[in-house]
């Protein structure tokens, strides 16, 4: 767009952007953002396009915050809220704080921030930083967002499920509410979408957008592949972690050399991984502070990271998750490594798994990593894979609602009155198989009724700030282990906490006893949840289930299994290594060494797809899960018992088992006697998988078929059809008798389907059935020779009659079938039985090819006639001797 020059680009209000935005790329893009908001207001939209480091954090808010502090009312009221969101609780605590520090006030003053279990605003708080899930509470609590005059969405491109979610439901809220700003933030260039969703809630074209230019110093790009794959069996291979470390330690100390104020930033896929480098570099370089940036480090060394080095202080290496890629700035940085790995959410429909997953990074995210290292300076990225890595790599990341598993998204829009996103504008529609799955585990929860409207309890479930399922077993599992245990054991699992050899009973005693920023973050949310059952809760929920006394020490299976008893596992007897059949049908092996090996129950709280020697050969490997007792599983997934007699018939003949199941895990198996009507629904299902050969085709069935599906298709009706589909059509009109034997544990092998075939006769014509298509046909030898007839199937098939060639001496006429309709096809064969010839038309046969076969045979067959005219030769079936 054009730039505008005639606003000043500083607007008056409480911020000083003059002084925050000193430095600042940004500062240069002011004017024109300012001019189009002041010409909006008060319900002005936009979207800003800008690359990380450029200080559109910084800026746009204490911006938004002046313009619309213009259009508060009067005096004395509560000053207009700005609200921002953040993708993640790091990046919404950093940037308050360094907004906060420009403004040159505290956080919790004119700027603060919440999270979630942390919150830092005051009656003056002007801009508010805040992650999506909490925006989304509120929306769902006050859907007017009393008191908040603007809302910026930032790094939108990220496309993450709950920033995607409330660009669709702010639009309606624009629609209720004349006097609510808009601004969506991008750091990539997919502004235009955002734009066109913006603009279409106002009813005219795309909202406005702002770019600003990128700040990048020269940047150089090298590559480092590693001499071992990135993956394996088990995820990560160490080589290349390994291989990161030390390229990164090598690059680092060359950097110094260059410039000692130079900062290395690596990115690594996970937590498990940022820690296994981190060590690796400590051990191998001395002199230089390493730091790890990942949602489970303690908020002091996330700050540590993000901010820069003070004079004095060691170069610092941090290695981070995909958190710095561009909701962060980390100042100092010089030189990247980058893995080129990320994590992702994937949804498995087939196995009932979702969870995150290690993937390639996209091309964009690689260059926005690559781009930290040329934000200050000149950079370096070194790429720890090789170019043809980099452009196999997608274009962009893969948008969160289109992978992920959606039920609280689900429940989120039924809350909202938009079930499944009817009638509200998203960047992307969810996709209908994962809609309707989420949707019925919202339904098996009492979250919504069958038109897919939230019940009073769906609206309490999302009030919880965990996924739906987590929710209702906090609910219920509070009044049979407490409200303590209850939300301990949700905590435990909606946090993003690694369970050692996967045992989540471990992991909760280690927590209890550990003073780590891990089991404080832990305890602080179970906290949180207890209280939450204990005051928000219990006037409005509804009854909890009645469920027998559980142990101790199995409360935490109790809970995960109240939430996801589709994955209530048995391990299996007679499999190789630990591996457990989960109540879905998924069988999942446990890692090695796991302490959970030996455990009869499992109760899952999460399984992964992996290939290798991880999953004992399964293809998924249980990465969280807590032992149970029988009776405690079975009472937890209760819903999913059955105990019903399954009749199949199996080797000709019925046979029945009362089955007790729970879901797919058989827990006892006993013969029975079927009942009639069982062992006809048998027979009928054998039928439609196995077709009639289930039965078994006699040679006499299967040629009076045949005979009768040539009448059919040469004559049409009366005569009837016998292909595969007809006859299982009409079962009832000509094999009643036989299912009921075979219903009754007749055995198949004692039923010919010849004489039922018959009962398809139709009379009178059937009289002319021998004459139409016979099963012989005498030749002018006298032999009596078998007609092969096509199969029913074949549409353009011709009866075949294979006999010796001396057979058909002086036979000047092909024989025809069905009244002259269907001419029979002659395979002649040699005195050995081999095939001679293939014809329709004997007559040409002998004035034409039989000569050369005469010549060629012969000598072969010298006891045998081979007259030079077959015109006049006697036909027969014997030797020159014999005759």
């Amino acid at each position: 767009m054009e730039r505008v020059t005639s606003y000043p680009a500083f607007p008056a209000g409480p911020f000083d952007l003059a002084a925050i935005g000193a430095g600042l790329v940004f500062t240069g893009s002011l004017p024109d953002l300012a001019a189009v908001l002041a010409g909006g207001l008060p319900a002005a939209s936009a979207v800003v396009q800008a690359p990380p480091g450029t200080g559109k954090t910084t800026l746009v808010p204490p911006l938004v915050a002046n313009l619309v502090s213009g259009t508060a009312g009067s005096a004395g009221a509560r000053p207009p809220r700005v609200v921002v969101t953040q993708p993640r609780r790091i990046a919404a605590r950093a940037a308050a704080r360094r907004l906060a520090g420009l403004d040159a006030g505290g956080v919790g003053g004119r700027v603060g921030y919440t999270v979630r279990g942390e919150r830092r605003t005051g009656p003056g708080t002007l801009v508010e930083f805040v992650t999506p899930g909490i925006l989304l509470r509120r929306l769902l609590a006050d859907p007017g967002l009393d008191g908040t005059a603007a809302v910026i969405l930032d790094e939108v491109h990220e496309r993450a499920l709950e920033t995607d979610l409330l660009l669709g439901m702010l639009g309606e809220v624009r629609q209720l509410r004349g006097d609510l700003a808009v601004v969506a933030m991008s750091a990539t260039l997919d502004a235009p979408r955002f734009a066109s969703l913006l603009g279409a809630y106002d009813g005219g074209g795309p909202a406005p957008v702002v770019d600003c230019p990128s700040a990048l110093y020269p940047l150089q790009v090298e590559w480092a592949p590693a001499p071992v794959p990135r993956l394996d069996g088990r995820g990560v291979s160490r080589g290349f972690l390994d291989h990161v470390a030390d390229t990164a330690a090598a690059a680092h100390a060359a950097a110094l050399a260059r410039d000692p104020a130079a900062d290395a930033l690596v990115f690594a896929p996970g937590a498990r991984e940022v820690s296994h480098i981190a060590a690796r570099l400590r051990g191998s370089t001395s002199g230089t502070d390493i730091l790890e940036l990942h949602g489970q480090a303690d908020p002091a060394t996330q700050d540590r990271a993000v901010s820069g080095r003070a004079p004095g202080e060691a170069p610092r290496i941090i290695v981070s998750t995909s958190l710095a890629e561009s909701s962060l700035t980390v100042p100092g940085v010089r030189l990247v490594v980058d893995s080129g790995l990320a994590r992702e959410p994937r949804r498995d429909a087939a196995r009932g798994m979702s969870g995150l997953v290690t993937v390639s990074c996209s091309r964009a995210s690689a260059e926005q990593r690559a781009g930290r290292a040329a934000r200050q300076g000149p950079g370096t990225v070194i790429r720890c894979y090789d170019q043809k890595t980099f452009a196999a790599a997608p274009a962009h990341p893969t948008p969160e609602i289109a992978v992920a598993d959606l039920a609280g998204a689900a429940l989120v829009l039924s809350c909202w009155g938009a079930p499944g996103g009817e009638g509200l504008l998203l960047p992307d529609g969810p996709p209908p198989a994962a809609l309707r799955d989420a949707v019925h585990v919202l339904h098996d929860l009492g979250a919504v009724d069958a038109g897919g409207r939230a019940t009073g309890l769906g609206h309490l479930l999302a009030r919880i700030p965990a996924d739906p399922r987590l929710a209702r077993a906090l609910l219920d599992g509070a009044g049979t282990v407490g409200r303590r245990k209850a939300a301990e054991a949700v905590a435990l699992v909606s946090g993003d906490l690694r369970a050692p050899g996967a045992d989540l009973t471990r992991l909760l005693s280690a927590l209890h006893s550990g003073r780590d920023a891990s089991a404080r973050r832990w305890a602080d949310e179970a906290r949180r949840l207890e209280d939450f059952v204990r005051q928000d809760v219990s006037a409005e929920a509804a009854a909890p289930e009645d469920f027998p006394p559980v142990a101790d020490h199995e409360s935490v299976g109790f809970v995960i299994a109240l939430a996801f008893p589709d994955r209530v596992a048995r391990r299996m007897p007679g499999a190789s290594g630990e591996t457990y059949l989960l109540a879905s049908g998924t069988r999942a092996g446990l890692p090695a060494g796991s302490p959970l090996a030996g455990h009869e129950w499992l109760a899952v709280a999460e399984v992964s797809r992996v290939q290798g020697r991880e999953a004992a050969g399964t293809g998924a490997v249980i990465r969280a899960a807590a032992p149970l007792q029988e009776e405690t599983a079975l009472s937890a997934a209760r819903h999913l018992l059955s105990d019903e007699i399954e009749a199949k018939f199996d080797g000709g003949r019925v046979a029945a088992r009362r089955e007790r199941r729970l879901g797919a895990i058989t827990l006892s198996s006993t013969p029975v006697r079927p009942s009639a009507g069982e062992g006809r629904e048998a027979v009928a299902r054998a039928l439609e998988a196995g077709g009639l050969g289930t039965i078994g085709w006699s040679p006499g069935a299967d040629a009076l078929r045949r005979r009768l599906a040539l009448l059919h298709r040469e004559l049409g009706e009366p005569w009837p059809d016998m292909s595969e589909p007809a006859l299982l059509a009409r079962l009832d009109g000509w094999l009643a008798p036989e299912l009921e034997a075979l219903a009754g544990g007749a055995a198949a092998a004692g039923i010919d389907l010849a004489d039922p075939l018959r009962r398809l006769l139709p009379w009178p014509e059937a009289a002319r059935l021998d004459e139409l298509a016979p099963e012989r046909l005498e030749v002018p030898s006298g032999s009596q020779v078998r007609i092969a007839y096509p199969a029913p199937e074949d549409d353009g098939g011709r009866p075949v009659v294979a006999v010796k060639l001396q057979e058909c001496f002086g036979w000047d006429r092909t024989p025809r079938l069905v009244d002259g309709r269907v001419p029979v096809l002659f395979h002649l064969l040699s005195p050995a039985g081999r095939p001679l010839a293939v014809t329709e038309d004997l007559a040409s046969f002998w004035s034409g090819p039989y000569a050369q076969v005469r010549a060629e045979m012969r000598g072969r067959y010298p006891k045998h006639p081979w007259p030079e005219d077959p015109w006049t030769a006697p036909a027969t079936a014997r030797t020159k001797r014999r005759l």
